[in-house]
């Protein structure tokens, strides 16, 4: 472990003991938000359009390999170190973050996940074998990998199976179906997308579900749909529909019936939204340090900072911020297959806290910066508008995150009330 004093700032996850490898990455992602992706964050938002040149940033910088193992070339992240690297990121540009969460999960899920699930022989060999061709393609081609969840049903939130099927036939997969809010859509190379097996004689249940690439230039395969958002608007998250597309067998990102076990097994795998937001209410907080001193780059050097009800809004604003990262790193560190129930109530807590505390720090933000802090040319109504969509995304929006803790609180496994 080494001290925090290393890096020369704090990162988003706030003053903690570090690895060699964590302080690496995280100075590496630094550097490229405030030189590079800052920058340029208003411009995919007044668009709504990819951000393109920072997955080129991305990918010159080897993070687009950052959860692939190291025995297959790349970075060898584990879970708390892409954690805290993307809580970096997304300080600087929250786009970019949540978007390069949907495509190093494809890594992290088939990587060091996957290792902690259970599996036959067979079944890891299969996986260890399959998984090689997908690393190979992000860490030699560069390959952008999506992850669409959303269908408009209860499916994302793991209560469904989804609409979306695959048909088994000779040499892969046959799948039929639509995908909405499919982030990177038109910017990924693979789709990495959850369908319930198509199972003649069988209802459909969760217990099959299937995660798939399919590749972008698939025969079948069609983006559509208009994107013009509140906020995250360079996420670009069209609709995907799949009719009759044939998916070679090796395109298998689990073997069949794993990913059900993974999401038993690991449920700190819906937490990676969750840095973006962490890094949103980082920037929030420093904007308006930074506004209060009259040290914003290109607006007059006014300093606000002397006034008592200013002073009380940022002590305010950064006990907020204290109390998010500290759930956030103790709920990273803890992350791990299976865990306890109290670990993962935590987990729970940890998500409805940040999804719902960066929009506070935001909007506590704006009033106190006050009117010029409305205006586009600052990033504080970006900000704003970027934290509002956290507590919506699936598969843990805020509503069943909250229906999901009370219920795990007050029930043991299988335990039901009597008619």
């Amino acid at each position: 472990m080494g001290a925090i004093t290393d890096l020369g700032f704090t990162p988003a996850v706030g003053d903690t003991d570090l690895t060699a490898q964590q302080r690496s990455f995280l100075s590496l992602a630094h550097e490229l938000g405030k030189t590079r992706f800052a920058p340029r964050a208003a411009q995919w938002d007044e668009t709504a359009s990819f951000p393109f040149p920072n997955y080129d940033d991305l990918r010159d910088a080897g993070l687009l390999a950052l959860c692939v193992p190291r025995d297959h070339g790349g970075g060898g992240a584990d879970y708390a170190t892409y954690m805290m690297v993307a809580a970096e990121i997304g300080r600087f540009c929250g786009v970019t973050a949540l978007t390069w969460n949907m495509h190093i999960c494809s890594t992290m899920w088939t990587g060091v996940l996957a290792d902690g699930i259970p599996m036959t022989d067979a079944e890891r060999a299969e996986h260890a074998r399959r998984r090689e061709l997908h690393f190979r393609r992000v860490v030699q081609d560069g390959a952008i990998y999506a992850q669409p969840f959303s269908e408009g049903s209860a499916a994302a939130a793991g209560r469904a199976p989804f609409g979306t099927t695959a048909r088994k036939v000779d040499g892969g997969w046959v799948v039929n179906g639509r995908k909405i809010f499919a982030s990177l859509s038109g910017a990924a190379d693979y789709y990495g997308i959850l369908c319930t097996e198509d199972r003649p004689d069988h209802k459909p249940d969760p217990r099959d579900t299937l995660y798939l690439s399919v590749p972008a230039t698939s025969e079948g395969f069609a983006i559509s749909g208009e994107w013009n958002p509140l906020g995250m608007r360079g996420t670009v998250s069209r609709n995907l529909t799949f009719s009759e597309v044939f998916v070679p067998d090796d395109e298998q990102l689990m073997p069949r019936g794993v990913y059900y076990k993974g999401a038993q097994t690991w449920p700190a795998m819906f937490f990676t939204l969750a840095p973006t937001y962490l890094g949103i209410a980082n920037a929030a907080y420093d904007f308006t340090v930074q506004y209060l001193r009259g040290e914003v780059p290109g607006e007059p050097p006014v300093k606000r900072r002397m006034y008592p009800t200013k002073q009380v809004a940022v002590a305010q604003m950064r006990i907020q911020l204290e109390q998010l990262k500290s759930i956030f790193l103790r709920a990273i560190r803890e992350a791990r297959p299976n865990p306890t129930r109290d670990e993962r109530l935590r987990l729970y807590a940890a998500q409805y806290t940040v999804m719902e505390g960066a929009n506070d720090l935001a909007r506590l933000a704006l009033r106190t910066c006050g009117g010029q802090s409305m205006m586009k040319h600052l990033p504080l109504e970006r900000l704003y508008r970027d934290s509002r969509c956290g507590s919506l995304m699936l598969p843990w929006t805020a509503e069943l995150v909250l229906d999901r803790m009370g219920r795990e609180a007050l029930y043991e496994p299988g335990e039901k009330d009597e008619a």
